[in-house]
């Protein structure tokens, strides 16, 4: 029988980060060929490489901390100050966090009353923290799931990322007040950065776009925003959140993100990583942690009952709360500061490392296709809606539209653009994002809000009669198109079915589920190209 302790030491003696990339690369692609999020193979990568006595390290901390600055510096360019004052967001937020608190501090509170072990013998001061640590949800998961679904800019991304923010600010505001993390008197010197902008707006006009757009992105957010806020006290994430505020109202804000997503992308693989490294667990952390586990779903319902309250959708209300049904990084970090301040013990610290991991584990398969959940509950869920609505969230309707092009970006503009002037009024665009909605709106386009993936208003057009004939979706994400086909098909829709992909293996797929024609970014470019100039050309070969 093969000495597996010997194998496990030798194991643990290789060099740490070319074992963890090897581990994240091979559980990573395992996760996705069972259809599941790489960032799950990631994070069991972590939790292998602790069972075999490797650490977490310097480096990759430090790769970890670069990558969460990235996620929160573009997380910051996609946001709007306007979007965090709505009542549903700070309203949500707040309430979700207090009743967290009451709740969970009583029942824990309870429980020690009666348990032996680290359950026992707590404080009502700490079982308040120990809520309060188990009140966030995690921003860096949350908001990578929306952008893999490319929901980021619906409503209930837009919703959920909110949420998220005001919460990052609680954890802020108690990191600031706890004697661990006294900011300087200089903290609220960083006010100046706004100073900056326009200055930092004339060199992102001036950058190019090589090289240099995504070194500014990364000066910007890991040296002015999180390097700033870190010499004055303050949490170096948020600077670099501030930073993409900041710079949210660019006309290249988008671009910068697209820039920067390849290195965000890989940075983060290390904070999945740190996050299976964090220490090693004994069976009561493990216990603890599991009953934790077994609570989201309460979490998760809370926020859907107050944002119905606050007038959103069933289906928007869901979206967004499954996002947000994971326990956090700043949970983590609130537990440690605790425990440094003497305030709870630091087993609780495992704990939480414990059950956000588990969290990210058990909530990601949800997250890959929340709205196929939706539809399997969406009857019972209606139930909870008000009867009136909020003023972004009004079911979609599109009059007497014959042809509807979901997605108004570079390419469903020109489609758009291209089929009115050979059909006219009877094209309508759809776009999830407010913002684009006003500004096409604001070029006489005719366009509203909505969302492809919206599975009450494909029952609605399966349910009543409609004068719509062809649908176009070019929406920028795979499994957003993908998803909102099979809406179509579902009701035996039989008009015109036209579909943008980026890559060949995604346009087969897309032809196997039934679509009529599907158009290659990439591989078709040059055709458009050249159709798009033939007319201007053919006129000099022919006289030469």
């Amino acid at each position: 029988m093969p000495d597996f302790t010997h194998i496990a030491g030798a194991i643990a003696d290789l060099p740490t980060v070319p074992l963890a990339i090897a581990l994240a690369f091979v559980f990573g692609i395992g996760a996705r060929f069972m259809s599941l999020p790489p960032l799950a193979g990631f994070l069991l990568a972590g939790f292998v490489l602790n069972a075999l006595g490797v650490r977490s390290n310097a480096v990759i901390k430090e790769i970890a901390d670069a990558g969460v600055m990235l996620l929160l510096f573009t997380i910051g360019l996609k946001l709007r100050i306007r979007t965090l004052a709505r009542p549903d967001v700070w309203g949500v937020a707040t309430l979700h966090s207090t009743g967290t608190m009451i709740g969970f501090g009583a029942a824990i509170y309870a429980i020690s009353l009666v348990s032996p072990g680290l359950l026992g013998g707590l404080s009502p001061t700490a079982a308040v923290l120990i809520a309060f640590a188990l009140s966030f949800s995690s921003t860096v998961f949350g908001v990578k799931v929306l952008d893999e679904r490319g929901e980021a800019n619906a409503l209930h991304g837009r919703t959920a990322v909110g949420i998220l923010v005001i919460q990052d600010l609680f954890a802020v505001a108690f990191l600031t007040l706890s004697a661990a993390r006294a900011p300087s008197p200089w903290a609220f010197g960083v006010v100046g950065l706004v100073l900056l902008r326009p200055i930092l707006n004339r060199l992102l006009d001036r950058v190019g776009y090589r090289e240099m757009l995504p070194l500014f992105g990364l000066f910007t957010a890991v040296v002015l925003g999180a390097g700033t806020f870190q010499l004055v006290g303050l949490k170096p994430d948020l600077g670099a959140l501030v930073m993409g505020v900041m710079m949210a109202p660019h006309k290249r804000s988008e671009e910068l993100a697209d820039a920067l997503f390849s290195f965000k992308e890989v940075l983060l693989i290390g904070f999945f990583l740190d996050i299976g490294l964090s220490g090693k667990p004994s069976f009561e952390h493990l216990g603890i942690a599991l009953v934790l586990v077994l609570l989201l779903p309460v979490q998760a319902g809370l926020f859907f009952m107050l944002m119905t309250r606050f007038k959103l959708r069933a289906r928007s209300a869901f979206m967004a709360s499954v996002s947000l049904s994971t326990y956090s990084e700043f949970g983590l970090i609130v537990c440690a500061v605790s425990a440094e301040n003497g305030w709870v013990s630091e087993g609780w610290v495992m704990v939480l490392a414990m059950a956000v991991s588990l969290s990210f584990l058990l909530v990601a398969p949800l997250n890959i296709k929340p709205h196929k959940y939706y539809i399997r509950v969406h009857r019972f869920l209606r139930r909870f809606e008000r009867t009136t609505r909020h003023t972004e969230d009004m079911p979609l309707e599109i009059g007497d539209a014959t042809v509807a092009v979901f997605g108004m970006g570079r390419v469903g503009t020109g489609a758009y653009e291209y089929l009115r002037r050979r059909h006219g009024s009877v094209v309508i665009g759809i776009e999830s994002n407010l913002e684009k909605v006003a500004q096409h709106q604001k070029a006489g386009r005719n366009v509203i809000h909505g969302d492809a993936t919206d599975s009450d208003f494909w029952e609605r057009v399966h349910a009543a009669p409609h004068h719509l004939r062809a649908v176009l979706l070019a929406m920028p994400e795979y499994r957003a198109n993908m998803y909102a086909v099979q809406q179509i098909k579902t009701g035996n829709f039989e008009g015109f079915i036209g579909v943008l992909a980026k890559f060949a293996d995604q346009a087969r797929l897309l032809k196997a589920a039934g679509v009529h024609a599907v158009f290659n970014m990439y591989a078709e470019a040059g055709a458009g190209f050249a159709a798009s100039v033939d007319d201007a050309m053919t006129p000099r070969i022919t006289t030469t």
